[in-house]
């Protein structure tokens, strides 16, 4: 509760408590033709940024003082998930009352809508990938403005998806390829029907680049702002040819990227789990994510893909007419000469490296119209022999 409530006399406390309340009915009727964009908008507290300006925007913005109460207002309002109750129990009781009853709304809204097909009637099969000329930001904003929502997320607006995806991205110093990713892949997920968010993890610095611990990252970040089913993971290098290719996660993870034209659309070896792999959420953490210790190119696909078995799941795939990928050229990274070594000794280690030995900083975040980015500080050794 702010200070001036708690410091209050009980005349002025009964008075002070009509205020807010004459306040809020004033408030959420002003908003009531926007519930749904709060409710649904990835950045909600924008509304409360516009009632700064009204008489009564500084009362209810020092409801808000509690750090806590806001984070977990803006989760519930991002998610419309009220499951954790606990996000409601420091809240002033009209607030929790508010976010329940609009809960409420939004679920009985979803209730008329019919379940989304598994399979969307709007894919063309075999889709063309353009490579040049590489868009400008302000391109793809106009190009997708009119039904993408902020953070790179897009659901259906006329039936409900069951599990929701989010696509990571570890990302260094590769902006056309960025573009390029982005202008093919949105209008590709859209089609797909699915409820979607593209989520850039970018590796602060010049050090060896660390992919798997950047998954890491996306993994534990995305889940704080929403709760994905879905994991896939993907190379920004590597475009899908075909949009049967279902961005989805089945019961076993699924090497996506099975056929990829610089391979002449041959799978390399039957282990491999590199490029695109997709992952639910429930198997992510039963696998503790990836290793930490491959820092430079190559290896922790493999460390993965011995975690899979060594757990007794195993990889499947779509048929290689299928799942096939165009790479955008691009200078080789520097192979990590220890990820034969690392792979050896790393099957001893599954259960103390990975998502429970994530050490790092986020530098930076933001939602911008086509994704969610995070700017992120690796902690640890360059390299991992031990």
């Amino acid at each position: 509760m702010p200070p001036c409530l708690t410091q209050a006399t009980p005349y002025k406390g009964f008075f002070a408590l009509i205020l807010i309340f004459v306040a809020l009915e004033y408030f959420f009727n002003t908003v009531s033709d926007t519930k749904n964009a709060i409710f649904n908008s990835t950045r909600p507290l924008q509304y409360f940024d516009k009632a700064s300006t009204s008489t009564y925007g500084p009362l209810l913005k020092s409801l808000f003082k509690n750090a806590s109460n806001l984070r977990s207002l803006q989760e519930i309002m991002k998610s419309g998930n009220i499951s954790d109750l606990h996000y409601l129990v420091t809240m002033p009781p009209f607030i929790a009352s508010t976010i329940l009853n609009n809960n409420k709304i939004m679920q009985e809204e979803n209730s008329t809508k019919p379940l989304c097909p598994d399979i969307s009637q709007n894919l063309y099969g075999r889709v063309q990938i353009q490579k040049y000329p590489v868009p400008s930001v302000g391109t793809l904003e106009n190009r997708f403005a009119s039904w993408l929502q902020p953070g790179g997320h897009w659901k259906p607006p006329n039936c409900v998806v069951e599990k929701k995806v989010a696509i990571v991205i570890p990302f260094k110093c590769r902006g056309e390829h960025l573009l390029l990713f982005l202008q093919h892949m949105h209008p590709f997920l859209k089609r797909q029907q699915l409820d979607y968010t593209i989520f850039v993890v970018e590796q602060e610095g010049d050090g060896p680049f660390n992919r798997a611990m950047l998954m890491n990252v996306g993994y534990v970040e995305a889940l704080k702002l929403r709760k994905f089913d879905c994991f896939i993971f993907h190379d920004v290098d590597l475009l899908p040819e075909d949009d049967r290719n279902l961005y989805t996660c089945p019961e076993q993870p699924r090497h996506m990227s099975v056929a990829v034209d610089i391979f002449k659309y041959r799978l390399p070896y039957p282990a491999i789990f590199g490029g695109v792999s997709a992952i639910s959420s429930e198997h992510f953490k039963l696998l503790n994510g990836f290793s930490n210790s491959f820092w430079g190119w190559g290896g922790e696909d493999d460390d993965m893909s011995n975690r899979i078995r060594y757990h007794h799941l195993y990889i499947s795939r779509y048929p290689i007419t299928i799942a096939r990928y165009t790479m955008l050229t691009h200078k080789k990274d520097s192979p990590n000469p220890n990820r034969y070594d690392l792979l050896r000794k790393g099957q001893k280690k599954f259960d103390q490296d990975g998502l429970v030995s994530l050490s790092y900083e986020l530098v930076m975040s933001n939602e911008n119209l086509l994704y969610t980015w995070f700017l992120v500080k690796l902690h640890g050794p360059n390299e991992d022999t031990s």
